[in-house]
């Protein structure tokens, strides 16, 4: 036993010690040298999200999911427009998964580069649409031979369960405000509403619109004639086609588009020295680390749904824990402006009130700026609305000004299975909540009421945050989702830009000239992750990699049983074919 016990612990050591030096060897940062005459090869690849996700299972295991973190691409871009020995940059088109807003975001910033004057190189093996609108700001854009260019507009889908629903004896008890508020459809009806149907449609074309006129610009090619092109199902088109229609340069294959691109806009014979957007990104580092005294501009990223909880295990925007960031960065005093960049569809009510209280908090003492990304709609719009200044691209889905109840009722789907429950109470409502008995219409009333107050207090927030009367605000409501163009005609928003117009805004009202910019919450580092991290976690994260954007509406489902009860969300999830 003792020579068990003894061997069991030198194994355990030798483990732990193993682990520890392949992931130290894995998240090592080995020193960049960047060279003259560089090319900045960006891999258009893998999953979009507003900060790096470093999963120190993907390392443990050797997996390669590639997250492209929006921000440090952003940085890496603006780094290499001002860099003399960074010459041009190459696109490489892959399987890209990003919102509209993203997409535009990273185009905007490799326009900026291109207006420096250095030239963008763009090669695909196939373009998705999401791809081709990035790609299409390239000078050139190489296409194989054998490759296609996704056109076709957009769509969304969404996904409706009431027949489901019924066949499993499963009733939804709904309540809501808002004409508009359709997150509860899939639940009670088998179609769409004519209402969720016009905002679907309105939304859409006007994301559409603005990627026809940016690629329009950019490839020489009529709004017409673009929009004809997206009729023809070109993705089936033969390449040489696709080349007589503008939408690519020229057709080579990869090893071709190599050589072609390491010369092109090279004035010298040798060929130019590659480097990725992360080494960059390393470089940038270590240039803001001779600066640190100087004021800070935080920018804190808040991402993904809102809730009560206090868990950081999963990914999503947890109120307890924002708001106690908050107010660290309230009493900060390097920190001289809050960058608030929202990415979110919204969650619980409750959780979104803590927030903006939190915020109203933290404008007593520096300026707060809201930069808006994919979505800040409804909860996401909540939290939004106080601060002092809101940017949006004009493709973000923001607005959703609404809140709904939903809870399930099993009491069919026992019966159909043969099992009862008895209940024993003390008193009408004491058991307000269970899934098995059904609100009476009184119960149902109250339930209404509580839902019609949270609604005008949310109403109530966006008045006071953007100085519009409650009438006015109502008329904007009614849990109707709007692009960031269309915010930005009716006051939602105060201006359309990216995160770099709201760092600028910010820097204005806090008076600075010089300052550093920081990003909160601090990334774990990657031994903290694996301590906390629980391998259900990694699981989790396989099966969202196998099944890819359906995860989504399995994770809404088995959230459903987890919501705090009266939720301000998005009306649907929403998937783009980009």
């Amino acid at each position: 036993m003792t020579g068990m016990i003894l061997s069991g612990i030198i194994l355990f050591i030798l483990g732990t010690t193993l682990i520890v030096g392949i992931l130290a060897a894995a998240t090592s940062n080995p020193v960049t040298i960047l060279q003259d005459n560089s090319v900045m090869v960006i891999k258009l690849n893998g999953l979009v999200s507003e900060q790096r996700r470093e999963d120190p299972w993907d390392l443990l295991f050797g997996e390669e999911r590639q997250n492209i973190a929006l921000a440090d691409l952003l940085k890496a871009i603006d780094y290499a427009r001002e860099a003399p020995e960074i010459t041009a940059i190459h696109l490489e088109a892959g399987n890209l998964s990003a919102s509209p807003a993203a997409l535009q975001e990273i185009r905007q910033a490799l326009t900026a580069f291109q207006a420096s004057g250095k030239p963008i190189t763009a090669y695909g093996d196939t373009y998705s649409q999401g791809n081709y609108y990035v790609c299409s700001v390239a000078d050139q854009l190489i296409l194989n031979p054998q490759g296609t260019i996704e056109w076709s507009g957009l769509s969304s889908e969404t996904l409706y369960f009431k027949e489901l629903l019924d066949k499993l004896g499963v009733t939804m008890e709904i309540f809501k405000v808002g004409t508009y508020k359709a997150a509860v459809e899939p639940y009670t009806s088998r179609q769409m509403s004519e209402a969720n149907r016009e905002q679907i449609t309105t939304y859409l074309s006007s994301t559409w619109n603005q990627i026809v006129q940016s690629v329009a610009h950019s490839r020489g090619i009529s709004d017409d004639s673009l929009q004809l092109l997206a009729d023809q199902l070109v993705l089936l088109a033969p390449a040489e086609d696709l080349v007589r229609y503008r939408l690519a340069d020229t057709l080579l294959y990869k090893g071709e588009a190599e050589a072609y691109i390491a010369h092109y806009g090279n004035t010298l014979a040798d060929e130019r020295p590659r480097i990725s957007p992360e080494e960059v990104c390393q470089l940038q580092q270590d240039a803001q680390a001779s600066t640190s005294g100087e004021k800070e501009i935080a920018v804190y990223y808040a991402e993904g749904g809102i809730d009560d909880s206090s868990s950081a295990q999963e990914s999503g925007i947890h109120a307890p824990l924002m708001c106690k960031d908050l107010q660290g960065l309230a009493e900060d005093e390097h920190v001289a402006a809050v960058v608030l960049r929202i990415n979110s569809p919204g969650g619980s009510a409750f959780a979104s009130e803590q927030i903006w209280h939190e915020i109203q908090k933290l404008k007593e003492k520096k300026p707060v700026i809201v930069s808006m990304g994919g979505y800040a709609a409804s909860g996401g719009y909540y939290i939004a609305c106080g601060a002092d200044h809101i940017v949006a691209e004009p493709t973000t889905l923001t607005g959703s000004i609404g809140i709904f109840g939903m809870r399930p009722n099993f009491k069919g789907l026992a019966d159909k299975l043969g099992v009862n429950f008895e209940t024993v109470k003390t008193n009408r409502y004491a058991d307000f909540g269970s899934p098995t008995q059904p609100l009476d219409a009184e119960g149902r009333a109250k339930m209404q009421v509580y839902i019609d107050r949270g609604y005008r207090l949310f109403v109530q927030r966006c008045a006071e945050g953007r100085n519009l009367s409650t009438d006015s605000i109502g008329q904007l409501a009614e849990g109707r989702v709007w692009t960031g163009e269309d915010a930005y005609a009716r006051g939602l928003v105060d201006q359309l830009g990216g995160l770099q117009e709201a760092i600028q805004e910010a820097a204005q009202r806090a008076q600075l000239t010089s300052y550093t910019v920081t990003d909160y919450p601090e990334p774990e580092d990657w031994l903290t992750r694996l301590l906390n991290q629980q391998l259900d976690g990694w699981t989790t994260t396989a099966v969202q990699d196998f099944i890819g954007e359906d995860y989504e509406i399995l994770h809404a489902l088995r959230q459903l049983s987890e919501q705090h009860p009266v939720q301000a969300r998005l009306p649907f999830i929403i998937r783009f074919n980009l």
